[in-house]
């Protein structure tokens, strides 16, 4: 169960609780109390991160699956990267890029400075011409 579900439990609970306790004293009040919660409850779910396109058949809906996963990955391939500046996720994102690779790159980066040229990285141990290469449309160097 995610937080966002956890959250709409907690209040559902909340709003049933205080409608079982209602007293005649204080009916409008408890009335007023219960509408507000219903209503939140109902914004939270009509927000756009719930809203899903429906489709008529399961063939429409790998389609679309597909498009968005085609996006998401020409997003990823067109971002630059600032060698000087980033951090292990980022490096990690680039081709032949592992975990301990990034973090040698950092190492490197911490202990001799920032980059003055993409093919530098070479410098690094464990990343040869071809991983530049590789990457080199990605790859930048700014301070």
């Amino acid at each position: 169960m995610n937080a966002t579900n956890k959250s709409l439990l907690i209040k559902w609970l909340a709003i049933k609780y205080s409608f079982i306790k209602w007293q005649h004293a204080n009916l409008f009040k408890n009335l007023v109390i219960f509408l507000v919660g219903i209503f939140s409850i109902m914004a939270e779910l009509s927000h756009p991160v719930f809203a899903a396109p429906c489709f008529d058949n399961a063939k429409s809906a790998y389609k679309y699956l597909l498009t968005q996963e085609a996006a998401h990955s020409q997003a990823r391939t067109q971002t630059r990267i600032n060698i000087n500046r980033a951090t292990e996720a980022e490096l990690v994102a680039l081709n032949g890029i592992g975990s301990s690779k990034a973090q040698a790159i950092i190492l490197y980066r911490e202990m001799f400075g920032g980059f003055k040229t993409v093919d530098e990285l070479t410098k690094v141990k464990g990343i040869g011409a071809k991983t530049v290469e590789k990457n080199r449309q990605r790859l930048s160097v700014q301070d």
